[in-house]
C-alpha cells in the first residue's frame, strides 16, 4: 500500500511516501525551489517522491494532508466572537483556508487523475497529530509520553498524548492564542532577525549573554498548573490585529507579532543590520531561560500524567537543541528522541503516518535511525555538472580527477583537513531535515581556533557568533562530551568535557557546550571512514560539519555543490568519488599556530 505525506501551504512543504508502512523517500521543497522555508504546494517534491519510489500517479493509495481546515471549529468560532480579530485577519484567514481546500484540485491537475478519484483517497490529518506521530512511530519506543509544541497550526500550539504500540492517546492541548513559539518568534522579531525561521539565531546567540532579563520577560507568560501556560496578549498582535503571513508560494513571511508594550519594557528593539550589543546578547539569554522554564513546566506536567520514562518530541520549539539536550537532566525523563524533521516539514511524514497505525490500525515496523531519505546523484549527472561549469575551473586550476578506492578517498580528504583546508563533501542520499550530517556537509578542522571565523566570513557570509557543530565517531562519544547520549540528527546540545574544549575550539561553543552529530558506521560508512581515517592521522575523532550551501537552501544535486564551492572560498570539493581543487586561488586559508594533541 502506497501513503503519500504531503504538508501543503505553511512553511517547509514537503512531502514522503511509505510502501506498506516503511518510509521510501522523504524530501523537501526548499531543496528544489532554492528557497529557504519555501510555503505553497510542494510539487517538486511530490514529483521526485513518485520518480525515487518507481510509484505510478494511479498506484497511490492515499494522500495524506498535515491539515484539517475545520478541525477545533468549535474554538475558532467562539474565539472570533469573544475576541473580534480584525477583519483583514478574518479575511486572510478564510482566503488561506479556501486554497487549502481545493487541494485535491491541484493534486489532481498535477498528477493527471479525476479530481473525484483524488477527493476519494485524500485523508485530513490535523497539525498537532501529524507532528505527534512524526515524533512516536518512528521512535524506538514500544510506550512514551508524546508532546508537540509550536506557533500553531490548526489552532493549537502545544499537545501532549501517551503513544503505546500503534495507538495515540491523546492528553493535553492548548489553544490559540497562547504559544511558547509566539513567545520565542516575538522574541527573535524584536532582536532583529525578522525571517520565517530565524529563531535559531537567538538560540545561538542566547549563550554570549547573561540572564539579566529574565524577570521582565517572564511578565510576557504566565505559568499555570497541570502544564498549562498563557501569554500576557498585551504584549502581542497576533490574536487581535493579526500578523500578515504569506503561506501560498515562495518564501514564507510573517509581520510583526510583539505590540509597542515589548519595546516599553525592553527598550527599543534591534533593527535587522545594527549591531549587537551586549543589551542583546542578554535577552537572547534571558527568552532562552524562560523559554526553557516554559517547557520544562510542560513536560513535568506530562510526566506525571503517564509516568513513563520515554519521551518523544516534535514541533518548530522541538528543534531547540539546547533545550533538548537539558531534557533528561531537568525533567524525569531519562530517554529522548527527536526525528531530523521535527519542524513542520515533519508533519508530511507524521500525517502518512497517522494514516497508516492510527487511522488503518497496522502495526509498527519501522524506526528512523538515520536521516538519508531524498535523491541521489549519479556519475552521469557529476560529469555533465563539471562540464558545464568548465571554464570557471580552468580559470582556478581545478582539474577534477577520480579516486574509486574509498579508503584512499577518506585519508586524501583527512590530509587535506589536517592541512587546515575546507572540504565540501557531497555524497550519497541527501538528509531528511533541517542539518547536514554527513552527505551534503561543509567539513573543517576542529582543533583550529580561527576556524569557525574564517568559514563563517569566507564560505557562509552571516554572522561571526553563529557556532559550527561537531559530528563524532559514536565510540569516542564519552571521551569528548558529557552525560551525552548518541543522537545521529545533531538535534541535542551538551557540554564538551573541560579538557577536551581546547583540543576541538572551533565546534565548542562560548558556553563550552557543543550540538553534536554521533556517527555510526552501519549508517553512514562512507562518512564514518573518513572521520576513523583524521582520528588515524592526528588523534582527534572529530570534524567540523555544517550544511553544505551559503545563504540558500542545503545543496541538493552536483551543480549546486559546484557552484558554491566555486563561487566562496572553500578549498576542496569532493562529490562522490570525484575530487576537484582549487589550485590558483590564493594561498590555502591560512593555518595558524595550534596545540596539535597527541594520539589517542
Amino acid at each position: 500500500m502506497i501513503v503519500v505525506g504531503i504538508n501543503a501551504y505553511h512553511g517547509d512543504v514537503s512531502a514522503v511516501i511509505l510502501r506498506d508502512g516503511e518510509l521510501i523517500v522523504a524530501v523537501e521543497e526548499e531543496r528544489f525551489r532554492r528557497i529557504k522555508h519555501v510555503a505553497g504546494f510542494p510539487r517538486h517534491s511530490i514529483a521526485a517522491c513518485l520518480e525515487m519510489a518507481g510509484v505510478a500517479p494511479r498506484e497511490i493509495d492515499c494522500f495524506a494532508i498535515s491539515r484539517n481546515p475545520r478541525a477545533n471549529m468549535v474554538r475558532k468560532v467562539a474565539f472570533a466572537l469573544t475576541a473580534r480579530p480584525s477583519a483583514s485577519m478574518v479575511r486572510d484567514r478564510l482566503r488561506h483556508r479556501r486554497v487549502v481546500s481545493d487541494v485535491a484540485g491541484t493534486l489532481a491537475e498535477m498528477l493527471g487523475l479525476e479530481r473525484e478519484a483524488v477527493s476519494r483517497r485524500l485523508r485530513w490529518v490535523e497539525h498537532h497529530p501529524a507532528h505527534l506521530a512524526s515524533a512516536f512511530f518512528m521512535s524506538p519506543f514500544e510506550d512514551a509520553a508524546v508532546c508537540a509544541i509550536d506557533g500553531f497550526g490548526d489552532f493549537v500550539s502545544t499537545s501532549s498524548c501517551l503513544g503505546h504500540r500503534a495507538r495515540l492517546e491523546p492528553l493535553r492541548k492548548v489553544y490559540f492564542p497562547h504559544s511558547l513559539g509566539l513567545l520565542y518568534l516575538a522574541m527573535t522579531q524584536y532582536l532583529g532577525f525578522p525571517k520565517y525561521g530565524d529563531e535559531y539565531k537567538v538560540m545561538g546567540l542566547a549563550p554570549y549573554g547573561e540572564p539579566r532579563y529574565v524577570h521582565e520577560i517572564r511578565k510576557l507568560i504566565q505559568l499555570l498548573p497541570d502544564g498549562r501556560f498563557q501569554l500576557d496578549l498585551t504584549y502581542f498582535r497576533h490574536w487581535s490585529e493579526g500578523a500578515p503571513m504569506t503561506w501560498d508560494d515562495g518564501e514564507p513571511t510573517l509581520g510583526p507579532v510583539f505590540t509597542p508594550k515589548l519595546e516599553a519594557l525592553l527598550g527599543p528593539a534591534r533593527q535587522p543590520g545594527d549591531p549587537l550589543e551586549p543589551r542583546h546578547e542578554a535577552i537572547a539569554a534571558s527568552i532562552q531561560q524562560v523559554f526553557e522554564e516554559a517547557a520544562f513546566h510542560v513536560l513535568h506536567a506530562l510526566y506525571r500524567r503517564v509516568r513513563v520514562p520515554r519521551l518523544c518530541l516534535a514541533g518548530g520549539c522541538a528543534m531547540n537543541s539546547v533545550a533538548n539536550g537539558k531534557v533528561r537532566g531537568r525533567t524525569p525523563f531519562e530517554e529522548l528522541y527527536v526525528q531530523p524533521a521535527a519542524g513542520d516539514n515533519g508533519t508530511a511524514l507524521g500525517a502518512a503516518l497517522y494514516v497508516w497505525h492510527q487511522v488503518l490500525g497496522r502495526p509498527r515496523q519501522f524506526v528512523m535511525e538515520h536521516a538519508y531519505w531524498g535523491p541521489a546523484s549519479g556519475d552521469a549527472d557529476i560529469r555533465a555538472a563539471l562540464e558545464a561549469d568548465r571554464d570557471r575551473l580552468v580559470a582556478l586550476g581545478a582539474i577534477p580527477r577520480v579516486v574509486e578506492d574509498e579508503g584512499e578517498l577518506c585519508a586524501w580528504t583527512a590530509a587535506q583537513l589536517e592541512r587546515g583546508r575546507v572540504v565540501g563533501w557531497f555524497q550519497g542520499r541527501m538528509e531528511w531535515g533541517a542539518r547536514s550530517l554527513g552527505n551534503r556537509s561543509i567539513l573543517a578542522d576542529p582543533r583550529r581556533g580561527d576556524m569557525r571565523d574564517i568559514i563563517n566570513t569566507k564560505i557562509k557570509f552571516r554572522e561571526r557568533f553563529r557556532p559550527f557543530a561537531p559530528s563524532i565517531l559514536e565510540e569516542a562519544l564519552d571521551e569528548y562530551f558529557v552525560d551525552a547520549v548518541p543522537d545521529p540528527f545533531m538535534i541535542q546540545v551538551y557540554a564538551v568535557r573541560p579538557a577536551k574544549r581546547s583540543v576541538i575550539p572551533a565546534v565548542t561553543h562560548v558556553d563550552g557546550s557543543g550540538r553534536l552529530q554521533t556517527v555510526n558506521r552501519s549508517a553512514n560508512p562512507r562518512y564514518w571512514r573518513l572521520l576513523r581515517a583524521f582520528a588515524d592521522l592526528t588523534g582527534v575523532p572529530v570534524l567540523l560539519n555544517t550544511s553544505f550551501n551559503e545563504s540558500e537552501p542545503i545543496v541538493r544535486q552536483p551543480s549546486e555543490a559546484l557552484d558554491c564551492f566555486l563561487r566562496t572560498q572553500m578549498d576542496v570539493l569532493v562529490i562522490e568519488n570525484f575530487i576537484v581543487e582549487k589550485t590558483h586561488a590564493g594561498p590555502v586559508s591560512p593555518v595558524l599556530a595550534v596545540q596539535h594533541p597527541g594520539r589517542s
